[in-house]
C-alpha cells in the first residue's frame, strides 16, 4: 500500500511509546556519563543501539502478526515451560531494579527544578502519579501523552545540543567510526542497554494489539512506526551525549544536570537552563509512564499461561483492568521505593541498564530462531538483512554482557 507523509505519521503510535519508554532515564544518565568521560567517540553506540533495537522490535511485531500470539506465548509453546519460569524470575528482578532506577531518575528531575523537596520525595510523587494515571486512564490517552512528551524532549535536547556548537567533524567521526577507548566497555554496555529500552521492548506486542494492529498486512505499518520512532531515538541519544561531552568528567548525580544547565545558560541565557530542565523531566517521565503501563502486561500474560487459560480467559486476564495487571502495577509502584533510601540515583540507573542489556542476547537469539522457521511464521519469515542485524545484536550484546560479568566478578 502507498502512503503519504500524513498517513505514515499517523502510523507512529506504539513505536513512539516503546522508544520513548526506552530513552530517558537510561540515556540521560548513561549517555551523559559516557559523553563526559569519552567525548563524542562513543556516538556510534547510540546509532547501533537504535538500529539493533529497531530489528528486535520488528521481530517482536513480526512474530505476533504472523502467529496471533505474543512472543511470551511463543517462548512457552515453542521452547518449553522452563523458559516461562526463567522469564518470571528475570521479570521480577528487572522490574524491581528498573522501578527503583526510574524513581531515582524522576526524583532527580523533580529535585533539579524544585529543590525544596528531596530526590526521594519527588520519586514517590512521580510513582504515585504514574500509577494513578495508568490505573484510571485508557491506552489512547496514554499514547497521546507519550507523543506530547517525546516531542517536548526531542525539541528541547536538539536545540540545546545545537546551541553548544559542537565540532561537526568530531560528531561525524564518532558516528561513522566505531571505537572503544580503554575503560569504556561499561559505558558502551550502558549506552546500548539504555537506547530504546531492554525488557521494555516486549511491551510493543501488547501495544500494537491495543491499537488494533493484527494480521500480516500490518508488517509495513509497524516498520514505518518503528523506523520513525528509532530515528527520533537516535537523534535524541546523540544530542544527549553531545551535551554530556560539554561537562566535567567528575560530575556525578545531580551535578550532571546542573553542569549541562550551566553550560546552556551561558550559551542561551535562562531559556537554555529551563529548556534543559523541562526536556530532562519529559525524558524521565516517559520512561516511568511507559514501564508502569507496559510491563504489567507481561506479568498478566505470564499468569494466563501459568493457568493454561482458554483464549477468551486469556483476553480478559491480559487487560489493564485485570487483577494481575493491576497487582504488578502496584509492585512497580511501592516495593521499589526501597531503593530510594540508598540515595544513589545514578548508580541505580546504571545498574538497571547493565542488567537490562544482559536480556538482549536471549531476545535476539530466540527471535533469530523463531522468525526463521517458515513452518511457524509462514511468508513472514525473516530475510537475510534482518537476520544479519539479529546476529549482530546477539554477538554484540553477548560479548558486552559476558565482558561486563567478568569485570564485575573479577
Amino acid at each position: 500500500m502507498k502512503l503519504n507523509f500524513f498517513q505514515m505519521f499517523a502510523l507512529m503510535g506504539p513505536g513512539i511509546a516503546v522508544a520513548a519508554t526506552g530513552v530517558g532515564a537510561g540515556d540521560m544518565i548513561s549517555a551523559t556519563n559516557a559523553g563526559a568521560k569519552f567525548g563524542t567517540v562513543l556516538l556510534w553506540a547510540i546509532v547501533y543501539g537504535a538500529v539493533l533495537k529497531f530489528a528486535l522490535n520488528e521481530g517482536i511485531g513480526r512474530w505476533q502478526l504472523a502467529t496471533g500470539t505474543t512472543l511470551l506465548e511463543g517462548w512457552v509453546e515453542r521452547l518449553g515451560r522452563p523458559v516461562q519460569y526463567f522469564f518470571l524470575l528475570y521479570l521480577v528482578i528487572w522490574s524491581f531494579l528498573v522501578g527503583g532506577g526510574l524513581l531515582s531518575a524522576s526524583g532527580l528531575a523533580g529535585h533539579t527544578v524544585f529543590p525544596s523537596l528531596s530526590v526521594a520525595q519527588w520519586g514517590v510523587i512521580h510513582a504515585l502519579a504514574a500509577c494513578l494515571m495508568v490505573w484510571l486512564g485508557r491506552f489512547g490517552f496514554f499514547l497521546k501523552v507519550m507523543k506530547v512528551l517525546i516531542g517536548l524532549m526531542f525539541v528541547s535536547f536538539l536545540i540545546s545540543a545545537w546551541a553548544l556548537r559542537p565540532d561537526l567533524g568530531d560528531v561525524v567521526r564518532g558516528i561513522a567510526i566505531p571505537s572503544a577507548p580503554s575503560g569504556s566497555v561499561v559505558a558502551v554496555l550502558s549506552v546500548l542497554g539504555g537506547v530504546g529500552g531492554s525488557l521494555s521492548v516486549m511491551c510493543y506486542g501488547y501495544w500494537i494489539r491495543e491499537a488494533g494492529r493484527t494480521g500480516s498486512e500490518w508488517v509495513k505499518g509497524i516498520r514505518i512506526d518503528l523506523a520513525g520512532a528509532y530515528i527520533l531515538t537516535g537523534f535524541f541519544g546523540i544530542a544527549v551525549m553531545i551535551l554530556g561531552a560539554q561537562i566535567q568528567p567528575e560530575a556525578v548525580g545531580l551535578d550532571i544536570v546542573l553542569s549541562m544547565a550551566d553550560r546552556l545558560e551561558v550559551a542561551m541565557g535562562p531559556f537554555g537552563r529551563w529548556s534543559l530542565y523541562l526536556g530532562f523531566w519529559a525524558a524521565v517521565i516517559t520512561s516511568v509512564l511507559g514501564v508502569w503501563q507496559g510491563i504489567p502486561y507481561l506479568f498478566a500474560d505470564f499468569m494466563s499461561l501459568f493457568k493454561n487459560a482458554s483464549s477468551e480467559d486469556r483476553e480478559n486476564m491480559v487487560r489493564t483492568d485485570s487483577p494481575y495487571y493491576r497487582g504488578f502495577l502496584l509492585f512497580l509502584t511501592f516495593p521499589t521505593m526501597v531503593l530510594l533510601l540508598f540515595d544513589r540515583p545514578v548508580a541505580v540507573v546504571i545498574v538497571y541498564t547493565v542488567v537490562g542489556a544482559l536480556f538482549m542476547p536471549f531476545l535476539a537469539g530466540t527471535l533469530l530462531y523463531m522468525n526463521s522457521r517458515k513452518d511457524w511464521v509462514g511468508r513472514l519469515r525473516t530475510g537475510w538483512l534482518l537476520n544479519a542485524m539479529l546476529i549482530l545484536a546477539l554477538v554484540l550484546f553477548l560479548y558486552l554482557g559476558v565482558n561486563q560479568l567478568i569485570q564485575t566478578l573479577g
